[in-house]
């Protein structure tokens, strides 16, 4: 194992807190005196079919961990995704059958291991224990938090205090999170921010099983390419790991300017001197914002695609948008109709443009679409399916769009 001051160092680098203070350094330099690796755990629920930039910054956290010689334990969320993670949310998640999560997750375990090594991390789906519990077991984890400290949590008090319902089954979801913890015997836990209040959970349930509660690490949340909300796919504001990389590239070219320094230090492979170097440049003004995107763009294109899909994404964006030409090798897509007419939001979310109808129709109202080249500003407005054309939109997103009755 590497010394303690060294991994110290790599493990709080870009974190928000580790909690409660010193319990990570004890873990670590006991870790080190047995040379004992550490657990590391986090979990995942799959809500949706695939994973962002937004994953990555827990990913790379215990891609870090398991490169100074600590064992990752990733769990999969399949009972805990049934529940929905309650966590920043004002309203109830709806809830997701046992097939969507079952497939939602085959393709996660497929692109976490575009971050980890695949040998070196143990996968945990948490059905393995909640499918056996009894009732009286569930009841009697119930048994160790009290209503009123699920209340202090800041999501359930503003509902609470709104009026809006909290269902029962959600109140379990910290709960569940934390007997995780329990199942796997984790010294470490890691999360975002919003999920403070679950993992010092987890701390507790340890206790009151009998065990060493485990040490608290907190990471950022990630802006998404708007530079308001956190990433996430129902927003729309996202850059998926398994997307093309022109589509990568091309939103990684669309982020406001000061999260900069955040992808890089958050999601990118830089070594450590250039990310202080682009720290500096950015607060002194000494470069063109627009360089350090492309630096960004191409050093996120070459860690999921490699290198040779790196340099040809910044060449056709180069040509593309600098040079403003419109690509030569737009796909053609089919879309299904059965009237002489259909939205163009349809269209797009068909198409691909966007994930929702929703997304589809703020980027035609933000001035985002075009129809052979023609400005299209009506979110509701309808398109004739009687002839082919181009669909753009975005800065990037191109398709030749033809209909079948």
């Amino acid at each position: 194992m590497k010394p303690f001051d060294e991994q110290i160092a790599i493990i709080k680098m870009g974190t928000v807190e580790t909690l409660p203070d010193g319990e990570i350094e004890k873990k670590l330099k006991l870790s080190i005196e047995k040379n004992r690796p550490l657990r590391v755990k986090q979990g995942f629920d799959p809500t949706a079919p695939d994973i962002h930039l937004g994953h990555t910054v827990g990913l790379r956290k215990l891609k870090q961990f398991q490169d100074l010689g600590h064992q990752i334990v990733l769990i999969v969320g399949d009972y805990t995704g049934m529940v929905g993670d309650p966590s920043g949310r004002s309203a109830t998640r709806p809830q997701l059958t046992e097939e969507e999560v079952r497939r939602h997750a085959e393709t996660y375990q497929k692109q976490f291991f575009k971050v980890l090594d695949r040998s070196r991390t143990e996968v945990r789906w948490n059905g393995e224990w909640f499918s056996k519990m009894s009732f009286a077991e569930i009841m009697k984890l119930a048994s160790r938090i009290t209503v009123a400290r699920m209340l202090e949590r800041d999501d359930f008090e503003k509902r609470y205090r709104a009026g809006e319902p909290i269902s029962i089954h959600e109140m379990f979801y910290p709960l569940m999170q934390a007997y995780d913890s329990v199942a796997i015997k984790a010294d470490i836990e890691i999360g975002g921010t919003d999920q403070k209040f679950n993992l010092l959970t987890g701390r507790q349930i340890q206790i009151d099983y009998g065990q060493e509660p485990q040490g608290v690490l907190t990471l950022p949340i990630l802006p998404g390419t708007d530079g308001v909300l956190r990433m996430s796919k129902s927003t729309g504001n996202y850059i998926g790991i398994d997307e093309s990389p022109e589509e990568m590239f091309g939103k990684t070219m669309s982020i406001p300017d000061n999260l900069i320094v955040s992808y890089f230090e958050l999601v990118a492979d830089v070594p450590f001197e250039r990310l202080q170097e682009i720290k500096r440049l950015m607060q002194n003004g000494g470069v063109n914002p627009r360089d350090l995107k492309m630096e960004l763009g191409e050093s996120l294109v070459r860690m999921y695609h490699g290198s040779d899909a790196a340099g040809a994404a910044r060449e056709g964006f180069v040509r593309q948008f600098s040079q403003r030409q419109v690509p030569t090798d737009i796909e053609t897509c089919i879309v299904a109709t059965s009237d002489g007419q259909m939205r163009l939001a349809e269209v797009i979310v068909k198409a691909g443009g966007a994930a929702t109808l929703g997304e589809a129709k703020r980027k035609i109202e933000q001035g985002g679409a075009r129809i052979d080249d023609t400005p299209f500003t009506d979110p509701q407005g309808m398109v004739e399916t009687a002839r082919p054309f181009l669909l753009n939109v975005g800065k990037r997103f191109y398709r030749k769009i033809e209909f079948k009755r």
